[in-house]
Protein backbone atom coordinates (compact mmCIF):
# COMPACT_ATOMS: atom_id res chain seq x y z
CA UNK A 1 0.00 0.00 0.00
CA UNK A 2 1.38 3.39 -0.99
CA UNK A 3 2.18 5.84 1.77
CA UNK A 4 1.73 8.88 -0.44
CA UNK A 5 -0.57 9.70 -3.33
CA UNK A 6 1.73 10.26 -6.31
CA UNK A 7 -0.94 12.37 -7.99
CA UNK A 8 -0.70 15.01 -5.26
CA UNK A 9 0.92 18.20 -6.66
CA UNK A 10 2.90 18.51 -3.41
CA UNK A 11 4.42 15.08 -4.01
CA UNK A 12 5.03 15.84 -7.67
CA UNK A 13 6.84 18.99 -6.62
CA UNK A 14 9.37 16.81 -4.82
CA UNK A 15 10.08 14.86 -8.01
CA UNK A 16 13.14 16.10 -9.90
CA UNK A 17 12.65 17.47 -13.42
CA UNK A 18 12.36 14.84 -16.14
CA UNK A 19 14.78 16.25 -18.66
CA UNK A 20 18.24 16.56 -17.11
CA UNK A 21 21.23 14.78 -18.64
CA UNK A 22 22.20 11.66 -16.73
CA UNK A 23 25.81 10.48 -16.80
CA UNK A 24 25.19 6.73 -16.72
CA UNK A 25 22.90 4.34 -18.66
CA UNK A 26 21.72 2.87 -15.35
CA UNK A 27 20.31 6.21 -14.25
CA UNK A 28 18.64 6.68 -17.62
CA UNK A 29 16.93 3.29 -17.42
CA UNK A 30 15.81 4.00 -13.86
CA UNK A 31 14.40 7.39 -14.88
CA UNK A 32 12.54 5.94 -17.87
CA UNK A 33 10.97 3.29 -15.65
CA UNK A 34 9.87 5.90 -13.10
CA UNK A 35 8.46 8.09 -15.88
CA UNK A 36 6.38 5.23 -17.30
CA UNK A 37 5.05 3.79 -14.02
CA UNK A 38 1.28 4.13 -13.53
CA UNK A 39 0.18 6.31 -10.62
CA UNK A 40 -3.29 4.77 -10.78
CA UNK A 41 -4.16 2.05 -13.30
CA UNK A 42 -7.72 3.06 -14.15
CA UNK A 43 -7.02 6.78 -13.96
CA UNK A 44 -4.12 6.51 -16.41
CA UNK A 45 -6.13 4.36 -18.84
CA UNK A 46 -8.96 6.85 -18.61
CA UNK A 47 -6.61 9.78 -19.20
CA UNK A 48 -5.28 8.14 -22.37
CA UNK A 49 -8.72 8.68 -23.94
CA UNK A 50 -8.72 12.43 -23.23
CA UNK A 51 -6.94 13.37 -26.46
CA UNK A 52 -8.97 11.26 -28.92
CA UNK A 53 -11.62 13.94 -29.43
CA UNK A 54 -8.99 15.92 -31.35
CA UNK A 55 -6.92 13.09 -32.84
CA UNK A 56 -9.60 10.91 -34.45
CA UNK A 57 -11.56 13.59 -36.41
CA UNK A 58 -8.43 15.09 -38.02
CA UNK A 59 -6.80 11.77 -38.92
CA UNK A 60 -10.11 10.37 -40.17
CA UNK A 61 -10.74 13.44 -42.32
CA UNK A 62 -7.31 13.27 -43.96
CA UNK A 63 -7.63 9.54 -44.56
CA UNK A 64 -10.99 9.96 -46.28
CA UNK A 65 -10.17 13.16 -48.17
CA UNK A 66 -6.51 12.69 -49.12
CA UNK A 67 -5.89 8.94 -48.73
CA UNK A 68 -3.53 9.41 -45.78
CA UNK A 69 -1.77 6.17 -44.83
CA UNK A 70 -3.60 5.59 -41.55
CA UNK A 71 -1.58 2.50 -40.65
CA UNK A 72 1.74 4.33 -40.99
CA UNK A 73 0.39 7.32 -39.08
CA UNK A 74 -0.75 5.10 -36.20
CA UNK A 75 2.60 3.31 -36.02
CA UNK A 76 4.69 6.48 -35.98
CA UNK A 77 2.40 8.48 -33.69
CA UNK A 78 2.26 5.50 -31.34
CA UNK A 79 6.05 5.41 -31.28
CA UNK A 80 6.10 9.17 -30.58
CA UNK A 81 3.70 8.64 -27.64
CA UNK A 82 5.90 5.98 -26.08
CA UNK A 83 9.12 7.96 -26.50
CA UNK A 84 7.71 11.27 -25.18
CA UNK A 85 6.08 9.47 -22.25
CA UNK A 86 9.44 7.92 -21.36
CA UNK A 87 11.28 11.24 -21.71
CA UNK A 88 8.91 13.61 -19.91
CA UNK A 89 7.07 11.42 -17.41
CA UNK A 90 3.77 13.27 -17.91
CA UNK A 91 0.92 12.67 -20.41
CA UNK A 92 2.62 14.68 -23.17
CA UNK A 93 0.21 14.49 -26.14
CA UNK A 94 0.95 13.81 -29.79
CA UNK A 95 -1.58 15.58 -32.03
CA UNK A 96 -1.91 16.21 -35.78
CA UNK A 97 -0.82 19.66 -36.98
CA UNK A 98 -4.20 21.33 -37.32
CA UNK A 99 -3.38 24.16 -39.72
CA UNK A 100 -1.72 21.84 -42.24
CA UNK A 101 -4.66 19.44 -41.96
CA UNK A 102 -7.15 22.26 -42.52
CA UNK A 103 -5.36 23.38 -45.70
CA UNK A 104 -5.21 19.80 -47.01
CA UNK A 105 -8.93 19.24 -46.48
CA UNK A 106 -10.01 22.56 -48.02
CA UNK A 107 -7.55 22.71 -50.96
CA UNK A 108 -7.98 20.12 -53.69
CA UNK A 109 -4.42 20.64 -54.97
CA UNK A 110 -2.79 20.22 -51.57
CA UNK A 111 -2.16 16.47 -51.47
CA UNK A 112 -0.01 14.04 -49.47
CA UNK A 113 3.36 15.18 -50.92
CA UNK A 114 2.53 18.80 -50.03
CA UNK A 115 1.32 17.76 -46.56
CA UNK A 116 4.56 15.90 -45.87
CA UNK A 117 6.68 18.74 -47.27
CA UNK A 118 4.89 21.17 -44.93
CA UNK A 119 5.46 18.85 -41.97
CA UNK A 120 9.16 18.37 -42.72
CA UNK A 121 9.72 22.10 -43.20
CA UNK A 122 7.88 22.98 -39.98
CA UNK A 123 9.79 20.30 -38.10
CA UNK A 124 13.14 21.51 -39.43
CA UNK A 125 12.47 25.10 -38.35
CA UNK A 126 11.31 24.03 -34.88
CA UNK A 127 14.35 21.79 -34.50
CA UNK A 128 16.70 24.67 -35.36
CA UNK A 129 14.88 27.06 -33.01
CA UNK A 130 15.19 24.54 -30.21
CA UNK A 131 18.77 23.44 -30.86
CA UNK A 132 20.03 27.04 -30.98
CA UNK A 133 18.21 28.05 -27.78
CA UNK A 134 16.11 30.68 -29.54
CA UNK A 135 12.87 28.97 -28.52
CA UNK A 136 13.79 29.17 -24.84
CA UNK A 137 14.55 32.87 -25.27
CA UNK A 138 11.14 33.43 -26.86
CA UNK A 139 9.48 31.54 -24.02
CA UNK A 140 11.13 33.75 -21.39
CA UNK A 141 10.19 36.99 -23.18
CA UNK A 142 6.50 36.28 -23.83
CA UNK A 143 4.26 37.69 -21.02
CA UNK A 144 2.15 35.19 -19.09
CA UNK A 145 -1.05 37.10 -19.93
CA UNK A 146 -0.41 36.56 -23.67
CA UNK A 147 0.24 32.85 -23.13
CA UNK A 148 -3.01 32.63 -21.18
CA UNK A 149 -4.80 34.37 -24.04
CA UNK A 150 -3.56 31.73 -26.49
CA UNK A 151 -4.61 28.96 -24.11
CA UNK A 152 -8.05 30.52 -23.60
CA UNK A 153 -8.65 30.91 -27.33
CA UNK A 154 -7.51 27.35 -28.05
CA UNK A 155 -9.65 25.95 -25.25
CA UNK A 156 -12.75 27.84 -26.38
CA UNK A 157 -12.05 26.86 -29.99
CA UNK A 158 -12.01 23.21 -28.97
CA UNK A 159 -15.22 23.66 -26.98
CA UNK A 160 -17.01 25.34 -29.90
CA UNK A 161 -15.88 22.60 -32.29
CA UNK A 162 -17.10 20.04 -29.76
CA UNK A 163 -20.56 21.63 -29.59
CA UNK A 164 -20.65 21.59 -33.40
CA UNK A 165 -19.80 17.87 -33.40
CA UNK A 166 -22.61 17.23 -30.92
CA UNK A 167 -25.29 19.36 -32.60
CA UNK A 168 -24.50 18.85 -36.29
CA UNK A 169 -23.94 15.84 -38.53
CA UNK A 170 -20.34 16.01 -39.74
CA UNK A 171 -18.73 15.25 -43.10
CA UNK A 172 -15.07 15.02 -42.09
CA UNK A 173 -13.88 14.35 -45.64
CA UNK A 174 -15.06 17.86 -46.61
CA UNK A 175 -14.72 19.44 -43.15
CA UNK A 176 -18.35 20.56 -43.27
CA UNK A 177 -21.56 20.16 -41.27
CA UNK A 178 -24.48 18.53 -43.09
CA UNK A 179 -27.37 19.50 -40.85
CA UNK A 180 -28.90 19.15 -37.40
CA UNK A 181 -28.32 15.88 -35.59
CA UNK A 182 -31.41 13.84 -34.67
CA UNK A 183 -32.36 13.52 -31.03
CA UNK A 184 -32.68 9.74 -31.14
CA UNK A 185 -30.44 7.12 -32.68
CA UNK A 186 -27.04 5.52 -32.12
CA UNK A 187 -25.40 8.89 -32.73
CA UNK A 188 -28.17 11.13 -31.49
CA UNK A 189 -28.25 14.19 -29.29
CA UNK A 190 -29.70 12.29 -26.33
CA UNK A 191 -26.79 9.86 -26.37
CA UNK A 192 -24.25 12.70 -26.35
CA UNK A 193 -26.09 14.60 -23.60
CA UNK A 194 -26.32 11.49 -21.40
CA UNK A 195 -22.58 10.84 -21.86
CA UNK A 196 -21.76 14.46 -21.03
CA UNK A 197 -23.85 14.26 -17.85
CA UNK A 198 -22.12 10.98 -16.97
CA UNK A 199 -18.69 12.65 -17.17
CA UNK A 200 -19.86 15.60 -15.07
CA UNK A 201 -21.26 13.32 -12.36
CA UNK A 202 -18.11 11.17 -12.28
CA UNK A 203 -15.40 13.82 -12.77
CA UNK A 204 -17.12 16.93 -11.49
CA UNK A 205 -15.59 20.26 -12.43
CA UNK A 206 -12.11 18.80 -12.56
CA UNK A 207 -11.20 18.58 -8.90
CA UNK A 208 -7.95 16.85 -8.10
CA UNK A 209 -8.41 13.17 -7.42
CA UNK A 210 -6.25 13.54 -4.33
CA UNK A 211 -8.70 16.08 -2.89
CA UNK A 212 -10.88 13.25 -1.69
CA UNK A 213 -7.96 12.09 0.46
CA UNK A 214 -7.16 15.55 1.81
CA UNK A 215 -10.75 16.19 2.67
CA UNK A 216 -11.30 12.71 4.13
CA UNK A 217 -10.95 13.74 7.75
CA UNK A 218 -13.31 16.65 7.29
CA UNK A 219 -15.99 14.52 5.63
CA UNK A 220 -18.71 13.96 8.17
CA UNK A 221 -20.90 11.76 6.08
CA UNK A 222 -18.98 8.46 5.76
CA UNK A 223 -21.42 7.09 3.22
CA UNK A 224 -20.98 10.11 0.97
CA UNK A 225 -17.22 9.80 1.31
CA UNK A 226 -17.31 6.17 0.11
CA UNK A 227 -19.51 7.09 -2.86
CA UNK A 228 -17.08 9.81 -3.91
CA UNK A 229 -14.16 7.38 -3.73
CA UNK A 230 -15.98 4.82 -5.85
CA UNK A 231 -17.03 7.40 -8.45
CA UNK A 232 -13.50 8.79 -8.67
CA UNK A 233 -12.22 5.37 -9.78
CA UNK A 234 -14.73 5.05 -12.65
CA UNK A 235 -12.89 5.49 -16.00
CA UNK A 236 -15.55 7.68 -17.61
CA UNK A 237 -13.69 8.53 -20.83
CA UNK A 238 -12.62 4.92 -21.37
CA UNK A 239 -16.20 3.72 -20.92
CA UNK A 240 -17.49 6.27 -23.44
CA UNK A 241 -14.81 5.35 -25.97
CA UNK A 242 -15.57 1.63 -25.66
CA UNK A 243 -19.27 2.42 -26.00
CA UNK A 244 -18.49 4.28 -29.23
CA UNK A 245 -16.57 1.27 -30.60
CA UNK A 246 -19.51 -1.05 -29.83
CA UNK A 247 -21.97 1.36 -31.43
CA UNK A 248 -19.76 1.60 -34.52
CA UNK A 249 -20.20 -2.14 -35.14
CA UNK A 250 -23.93 -1.98 -34.35
CA UNK A 251 -24.46 0.92 -36.78
CA UNK A 252 -22.91 -1.05 -39.64
CA UNK A 253 -22.38 -4.74 -38.84
CA UNK A 254 -20.92 -5.40 -42.30
CA UNK A 255 -17.94 -3.24 -41.37
CA UNK A 256 -16.32 -6.48 -40.20
CA UNK A 257 -16.11 -7.63 -43.82
CA UNK A 258 -14.09 -4.54 -44.77
CA UNK A 259 -11.36 -5.22 -42.21
CA UNK A 260 -8.09 -6.50 -43.65
CA UNK A 261 -5.47 -7.79 -41.27
CA UNK A 262 -1.85 -6.82 -41.62
CA UNK A 263 0.08 -3.54 -41.65
CA UNK A 264 -0.09 -1.05 -44.48
CA UNK A 265 2.95 -0.84 -46.72
CA UNK A 266 5.39 1.85 -45.61
CA UNK A 267 7.00 3.71 -48.49
CA UNK A 268 9.08 6.85 -48.82
CA UNK A 269 6.95 9.75 -50.08
CA UNK A 270 8.21 11.27 -53.32
CA UNK A 271 8.16 15.06 -52.94
CA UNK A 272 8.68 17.21 -56.04
CA UNK A 273 10.16 20.70 -56.07
CA UNK A 274 6.69 22.14 -56.65
CA UNK A 275 5.34 20.16 -53.69
CA UNK A 276 8.08 21.62 -51.46
CA UNK A 277 7.13 25.12 -52.58
CA UNK A 278 3.38 24.64 -52.13
CA UNK A 279 3.86 22.84 -48.82
CA UNK A 280 5.99 25.62 -47.36
CA UNK A 281 3.82 28.52 -48.56
CA UNK A 282 0.38 27.03 -47.86
CA UNK A 283 1.24 24.71 -44.97
CA UNK A 284 4.36 25.70 -43.06
CA UNK A 285 3.81 29.47 -42.94
CA UNK A 286 0.35 29.28 -41.28
CA UNK A 287 1.30 26.28 -39.13
CA UNK A 288 4.55 27.63 -37.67
CA UNK A 289 3.06 30.33 -35.38
CA UNK A 290 0.50 27.85 -34.06
CA UNK A 291 3.20 25.25 -33.37
CA UNK A 292 5.45 27.74 -31.59
CA UNK A 293 2.66 29.16 -29.45
CA UNK A 294 0.41 26.17 -28.73
CA UNK A 295 2.76 23.20 -29.15
CA UNK A 296 5.75 24.63 -27.30
CA UNK A 297 5.13 27.85 -25.36
CA UNK A 298 1.63 27.02 -24.06
CA UNK A 299 2.59 23.40 -23.29
CA UNK A 300 5.62 24.56 -21.26
CA UNK A 301 3.45 26.84 -19.15
CA UNK A 302 0.61 24.35 -18.79
CA UNK A 303 2.96 21.56 -17.71
CA UNK A 304 4.34 23.78 -14.93
CA UNK A 305 0.77 24.60 -13.85
CA UNK A 306 -0.46 21.00 -13.79
CA UNK A 307 2.73 19.34 -12.59
CA UNK A 308 4.60 21.65 -10.19
CA UNK A 309 8.28 20.81 -10.10
CA UNK A 310 8.21 19.04 -13.48
CA UNK A 311 8.77 21.98 -15.78
CA UNK A 312 10.15 21.34 -19.27
CA UNK A 313 12.25 23.67 -21.35
CA UNK A 314 10.97 25.12 -24.58
CA UNK A 315 14.20 23.86 -26.13
CA UNK A 316 13.35 20.24 -25.32
CA UNK A 317 9.76 20.42 -26.61
CA UNK A 318 10.80 22.24 -29.78
CA UNK A 319 13.48 19.62 -30.54
CA UNK A 320 11.13 16.66 -29.98
CA UNK A 321 8.44 18.16 -32.23
CA UNK A 322 11.08 18.82 -34.88
CA UNK A 323 12.50 15.29 -34.74
CA UNK A 324 9.05 13.68 -34.93
CA UNK A 325 8.35 15.34 -38.26
CA UNK A 326 11.87 15.06 -39.65
CA UNK A 327 11.53 11.28 -39.30
CA UNK A 328 7.90 10.27 -39.81
CA UNK A 329 6.79 12.60 -42.60
CA UNK A 330 9.23 11.03 -45.07
CA UNK A 331 7.22 7.80 -44.76
CA UNK A 332 3.74 9.33 -45.02
CA UNK A 333 2.93 9.76 -41.32
CA UNK A 334 0.71 12.74 -40.51
CA UNK A 335 2.71 15.80 -39.31
CA UNK A 336 2.46 15.85 -35.52
CA UNK A 337 3.13 18.16 -32.60
CA UNK A 338 2.41 18.49 -28.92
CA UNK A 339 -0.64 20.49 -27.84
CA UNK A 340 -1.89 22.24 -24.72
CA UNK A 341 -5.42 21.01 -25.40
CA UNK A 342 -4.35 17.38 -25.50
CA UNK A 343 -2.36 17.74 -22.29
CA UNK A 344 -5.33 19.38 -20.56
CA UNK A 345 -7.69 16.68 -21.82
CA UNK A 346 -5.55 13.79 -20.64
CA UNK A 347 -5.03 15.48 -17.28
CA UNK A 348 -8.77 16.12 -16.96
CA UNK A 349 -9.55 12.41 -17.21
CA UNK A 350 -6.81 11.23 -14.84
CA UNK A 351 -3.54 11.07 -16.79
CA UNK A 352 -0.61 11.87 -14.50
CA UNK A 353 2.40 9.91 -15.81
CA UNK A 354 4.21 9.08 -19.02
CA UNK A 355 2.64 5.63 -18.80
CA UNK A 356 -0.69 7.22 -19.76
CA UNK A 357 0.48 8.17 -23.26
CA UNK A 358 2.77 5.14 -23.51
CA UNK A 359 -0.19 2.76 -23.24
CA UNK A 360 -2.04 4.86 -25.82
CA UNK A 361 1.00 4.68 -28.09
CA UNK A 362 1.23 0.91 -27.70
CA UNK A 363 -2.46 0.60 -28.64
CA UNK A 364 -1.91 2.78 -31.73
CA UNK A 365 1.06 0.69 -32.84
CA UNK A 366 -0.85 -2.57 -32.37
CA UNK A 367 -3.83 -1.25 -34.37
CA UNK A 368 -1.51 0.08 -37.08
CA UNK A 369 0.30 -3.25 -37.38
CA UNK A 370 -2.78 -5.48 -37.14
CA UNK A 371 -5.45 -3.51 -39.01
CA UNK A 372 -3.53 -0.84 -40.93
CA UNK A 373 -5.56 1.56 -43.04
CA UNK A 374 -8.65 -0.68 -42.91
CA UNK A 375 -9.26 0.73 -39.42
CA UNK A 376 -10.77 3.77 -41.13
CA UNK A 377 -13.92 1.75 -41.89
CA UNK A 378 -14.51 1.39 -38.13
CA UNK A 379 -13.62 4.98 -37.25
CA UNK A 380 -15.99 6.23 -39.95
CA UNK A 381 -18.88 4.64 -38.04
CA UNK A 382 -17.76 5.90 -34.61
CA UNK A 383 -20.45 8.21 -33.14
CA UNK A 384 -19.17 11.74 -33.73
CA UNK A 385 -21.29 13.08 -30.88
CA UNK A 386 -19.23 11.05 -28.41
CA UNK A 387 -16.00 12.48 -29.83
CA UNK A 388 -17.56 15.91 -29.33
CA UNK A 389 -18.21 15.14 -25.67
CA UNK A 390 -14.56 14.16 -25.05
CA UNK A 391 -13.32 17.22 -26.94
CA UNK A 392 -15.68 19.53 -25.02
CA UNK A 393 -14.22 18.67 -21.62
CA UNK A 394 -10.66 18.83 -22.94
CA UNK A 395 -11.30 22.36 -24.23
CA UNK A 396 -12.93 23.50 -21.00
CA UNK A 397 -10.04 22.11 -18.95
CA UNK A 398 -7.56 24.06 -21.07
CA UNK A 399 -9.56 27.28 -20.82
CA UNK A 400 -9.81 26.92 -17.03
CA UNK A 401 -6.04 27.24 -16.66
CA UNK A 402 -6.50 30.96 -17.32
CA UNK A 403 -8.27 31.59 -14.02
CA UNK A 404 -5.03 32.78 -12.38
CA UNK A 405 -5.18 36.16 -14.15
CA UNK A 406 -6.03 38.13 -11.01
CA UNK A 407 -5.28 41.72 -12.02
CA UNK A 408 -7.53 43.63 -14.37
CA UNK A 409 -4.58 44.52 -16.60
CA UNK A 410 -3.56 40.88 -17.07
CA UNK A 411 -7.13 39.83 -17.74
CA UNK A 412 -7.51 42.67 -20.26
CA UNK A 413 -4.46 41.55 -22.27
CA UNK A 414 -5.55 37.92 -22.09
CA UNK A 415 -9.06 38.64 -23.34
CA UNK A 416 -7.84 40.87 -26.18
CA UNK A 417 -5.46 38.12 -27.29
CA UNK A 418 -8.15 35.43 -27.03
CA UNK A 419 -10.82 37.48 -28.81
CA UNK A 420 -8.59 38.34 -31.77
CA UNK A 421 -7.37 34.74 -32.02
CA UNK A 422 -10.92 33.40 -32.10
CA UNK A 423 -12.49 35.97 -34.42
CA UNK A 424 -9.49 36.14 -36.74
CA UNK A 425 -8.95 32.35 -36.63
CA UNK A 426 -5.26 33.03 -36.17
CA UNK A 427 -3.20 32.46 -33.04
CA UNK A 428 -0.41 34.52 -34.60
CA UNK A 429 -2.67 37.55 -35.06
CA UNK A 430 -3.96 37.26 -31.49
CA UNK A 431 -0.40 36.91 -30.22
CA UNK A 432 0.75 40.09 -32.02
CA UNK A 433 -2.23 42.07 -30.72
CA UNK A 434 -1.67 40.75 -27.19
CA UNK A 435 2.01 41.77 -27.25
CA UNK A 436 1.14 45.25 -28.56
CA UNK A 437 -1.51 45.80 -25.87
CA UNK A 438 0.87 44.53 -23.17
CA UNK A 439 3.64 46.91 -24.27
CA UNK A 440 1.27 49.90 -24.52
CA UNK A 441 -0.05 49.26 -21.02
CA UNK A 442 3.49 49.00 -19.63
CA UNK A 443 4.46 52.29 -21.31
CA UNK A 444 1.32 53.96 -20.00
CA UNK A 445 1.98 52.75 -16.47
CA UNK A 446 5.64 53.79 -16.54
CA UNK A 447 4.80 57.32 -17.73
CA UNK A 448 2.02 57.63 -15.18
CA UNK A 449 4.31 56.54 -12.35
CA UNK A 450 6.90 59.25 -13.11
CA UNK A 451 6.93 62.15 -10.60
CA UNK A 452 5.47 65.40 -11.91
CA UNK A 453 8.68 67.26 -11.03
CA UNK A 454 10.65 64.94 -13.31
CA UNK A 455 8.31 65.62 -16.20
CA UNK A 456 8.55 69.40 -15.72
CA UNK A 457 12.36 69.29 -15.35
CA UNK A 458 12.69 67.40 -18.64
CA UNK A 459 10.51 69.97 -20.35
CA UNK A 460 12.52 72.99 -19.09
CA UNK A 461 14.87 74.54 -21.70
Amino acid sequence: MESQDPQNPENLAQTPPSNPTFPSPTNIVHKVKSNLVFHSKWAELNGAMGDLGTYIPIVLALTLAKDLNLGTTLIFSGLYNIVTGAIYGVPMPVQPMKSIAAVAISDGNFNIPEVMAAGISTGAILFVLGATGLMQLVYKLIPLSVVRGIQLSQGLSFAMSAVKYIRKVQDFSKSKSKGDRHWLGLDGLILAIVCACFIIVVNGAGEERNDREADGEEERNIRRKRIRKIMATIPSALIIFLLGVILAFIRRPKVVNDIKFGPSSIEVVQISRQAWKEGFIKGTIPQLPLSVLNSVIAVCKLSSDLFPGREFSATSLSVTVGLMNLVGCWFGAMPCCHGAGGLAGQYKFGGRSGGCVAILGAAKMILGLVLGTSLVTILDQFPVGLLGVLLLFAGIELAMTCRDMNSKEEAFVMLICAAVSLVGSSAALGFVCGIIVHVLLKLRNSSRDQPCSTVWTRGTP
